[in-house]
């Protein structure tokens, strides 16, 4: 019975991830639309992506890499 048991709970939990597979291909899908559309509304997708992940980050961490990013730059001539 125990081994029947560990079976269907095994088979329950790599169902639910390959639910889960499938959803986040139709996520994946959808984010992919979403940013088509704005480049076809002039915007910079790479640039939109950037925000997108620095808006994830809380203030002090974006702050945080800001700062190295402009001393980075700096050292390298790339800033003003």
């Amino acid at each position: 019975m125990a081994k029947s048991f560990a079976k269907d709970q095994l088979k329950s939990l790599v169902e639910r991830v390959e639910r889960l597979e499938e959803e986040k291909a139709a996520l994946t899908a959808d984010i992919r639309e979403v940013y088509s559309e704005a480049k076809g509304q002039g915007f910079d997708t790479k640039i939109m992506r950037q925000v997108v992940r620095l808006r994830r980050l809380d203030r002090a961490d974006r702050q945080e890499q800001e700062a190295i990013l402009d001393l980075y730059l700096a050292a390298l001539g790339m800033r003003s």
